[in-house]
């Protein structure tokens, strides 16, 4: 397939969202509503994308930033034709087609574009409109056909009149459109309407009149649909959630209870993982193959090997775990935390930027902290690493095989020489040499008759 342009149409602020977030920046399955449109505009490999952004522009750009974007600035947002009028400039010298996609329809997929490309191509007219039937089509563009079907205009919602709005087959906001005639179109809107703007809509006639024009009606009217308010992106959440989690089934993938769960945009899953209920699996997250995650975990910017046991309520967060670690329950993994092969961390224990070594075990109650730990040691439970000293981090580090009983403070900074004890009870505050035995308790004494006289006087 021949390349194409793309522009996409982001400068609007949403009004409805309530928000002083942009519309395209607010989530939809962990990524921003403008990123979903990126990733299905860059699977047809175009010549050019470039996107115009208004409300908050710098922002935008900020967050989605990337060498194949080109930034085009809508200072006065007089509509959806002042958009295309703004980014002439930025598409002059391409010859082809141009799609032309609005930045808040986050079900859009290639292959949607794809076929809109090819029937426009095969249809060979100047312009191609994306439409869809709606059950309520109140708010949206109509479509106008005369008796033969063809096309004959586009009217907006506002501007229609009782006929015109009681149309089903709505305008998606998705064009494709030859690029040689496009600036002499937009060149010749007017803003004669309800909203004194520049309607793209309006070249259609223009289009009819000079190269043809036609009309892709789409079935799916849900892959079309776009977030006009809170309700709406909550209600596109869902339908995104649900196609991701059956993609993953189909990849063999098991979830128990697949309507509890929520997966953001970016996962990965490998077969034979099994996921139990409301489980939740954020931004930047991959799980190897045949591993088992328990109710209520949540889990994100994390890579998982395979294999691991990840037990109910752990809360894992920019960790990298190795295979057949056991985690949990009731675990904390903090960013920076790395645990190498066959590692256990228990229940109620937290690590934060800290490297666990093969087969160490932090089975209960223990926090370590800014550390290095070996491989092969036991960490009692109750153990943490006191890397605070109010002002600076310290680190600990704790050789190979060590072994730490319960109750245990280490004051860094610290280092633990390889094969080392140290005693319950124990507060480490300088180097331990290797193979040696730490203990640091006061002397026990008894104070004789203490039951007596403790007892109340009356």
């Amino acid at each position: 397939m021949n390349r194409c342009t793309v522009l996409v149409l982001a400068a609007g602020q949403g009004t409805r969202m309530r928000s002083r977030l942009p519309k395209v920046l607010h989530p939809l399955a962990g990524r921003p509503l403008l990123w979903h449109i990126l990733q299905a505009v860059r699977g047809l490999r175009p010549e050019r994308i470039v996107v115009v952004t208004g409300f908050q522009a710098e922002a935008v750009e900020q967050s989605l930033a990337a060498p194949d974007l080109h930034w085009v600035r809508q200072y006065e947002r007089k509509g959806t034709g002042h958009a295309v009028q703004c980014a002439l400039p930025m598409l002059q010298g391409l010859t082809g087609e141009l799609l032309i996609l609005n930045g808040d329809h986050p079900l859009i997929t290639t292959p949607i574009l794809e076929k809109l490309l090819h029937h426009h191509r095969e249809q060979g007219v100047a312009l191609t409109v994306l439409s869809t039937l709606l059950d309520n089509p109140s708010g949206y563009g109509r479509v106008v056909r005369n008796a033969q079907g063809e096309i004959l205009r586009i009217v907006e919602h506002k501007d229609a009149t009782a006929e015109e709005r009681a149309l089903r087959e709505v305008n998606s906001g998705f064009y494709c459109v030859s690029l040689d005639r496009l600036p002499a179109w937009v060149g010749a809107l007017g803003n004669q309407n309800a909203q004194n703007e520049y309607y793209l809509p309006d070249i259609l006639p223009m289009a009819i009149a000079s190269g043809g024009a036609s009309a892709l009606r789409f079935e799916d009217a849900q892959a079309l649909s776009g977030v006009n308010d809170r309700a709406q992106l909550a209600q596109l959440e869902r339908v995104y959630r649900d196609r991701r989690i059956v993609h993953w089934m189909n990849q063999g993938v098991s979830f128990v209870d697949p309507d509890s769960c929520w997966v953001a945009a970016d996962v990965v899953i490998g077969m034979d993982t099994v996921i139990e209920p409301h489980v939740i699996l954020g931004p930047g997250t991959a799980v190897g193959e045949g591993c088992a995650i328990g109710p209520y975990c949540h889990i994100q910017e994390s890579v998982i090997g395979a294999d691991c046991r990840i037990l109910p309520f752990s809360h894992l967060d920019g960790a990298e775990i190795e295979a057949d670690c056991d985690i949990g329950p009731y675990a904390r993994l903090r960013p920076g935390s790395r645990l190498a092969r066959k590692v256990k961390v228990g229940n109620f224990c937290e690590i934060k930027k800290s490297t666990i070594g093969a087969g160490s075990k932090v089975n209960h109650l223990s926090y370590i902290g800014d550390a290095q730990v070996g491989s092969g040691v036991n960490v009692g439970a109750g153990t943490i690493t006191c890397n605070y000293d109010g002002v600076h981090k310290h680190r600990t580090v704790i050789g190979d095989h060590v072994f730490v009983g319960s109750d245990v403070q280490f004051v860094a900074p610290v280092q633990v020489g390889t094969g080392a004890t140290i005693g319950a009870g124990t507060t480490v505050t300088k180097d331990v040499p290797a193979d040696s035995l730490a203990i640091s308790r006061s002397h026990q004494t008894h104070v004789m008759g203490w039951s007596e006289k403790r007892k109340p006087r009356s």
